[in-house]
């Protein structure tokens, strides 16, 4: 099929800019994390607490995507890369990542406004924007396995039909 092509080379594409996106997030949470550990300068125990969830949403998407990168390559026939496993997983890092980007939001009440002088205002803003970033790469990526889950139904795949035709 020719949406197959597009499959091939949109799959390593849009994940390797979700691994991309998470590794900036992972460092922005993990020195966040850093300093307010050592400081204790955090502007509140929820802003201490949702910048450590977007830690581990870093760390869980850049330990499965790669996982899932892989398996689409070594074994694209697999039950492991069907779009079943595949919905399954970008439905909880989707989960994870709009609870932790919409929780970071309120925790800043939308921003943080810099010329306040809060501290590390900078690394703060850029962590919620990666986290929305993210989201919004996730979100385009669940519907296209949704959209093709959708079609191997409608051809008599199933949900655990691979994502290509191997």
């Amino acid at each position: 099929m020719a949406f197959d092509n597009h499959v091939r080379r949109g799959h390593p594409i849009t994940f390797s800019l979700i691994i991309i996106f998470a590794i900036i997030e992972l460092a922005l949470s993990a020195w966040l994390t850093s300093r307010f550990n050592d400081h204790h300068n955090y502007l509140s125990t929820a802003v201490r607490d949702r910048v450590r969830f977007l830690l581990f949403c870093s760390v869980w998407t850049l330990i499965f995507t790669p996982f899932f990168m892989a398996l689409f390559f070594a074994a694209p026939g697999s039950w492991l890369a069907s779009l079943a496993a595949h919905g399954i997983f970008l439905f909880m890092t989707w989960v994870f990542w709009l609870s932790g980007a919409a929780a970071i939001t309120a925790a800043y009440n939308g921003r943080l406004d810099c010329s306040q002088h809060f501290v590390y205002c900078g690394q703060q803003n850029a962590l919620e924007a990666f986290a929305w970033i993210e989201w919004v790469l996730l979100t385009f990526v669940f519907f296209i396995v949704l959209f093709m889950g959708v079609g191997a139904v409608r051809r008599g795949d199933g949900y655990r039909g691979p994502l290509i035709a191997a």
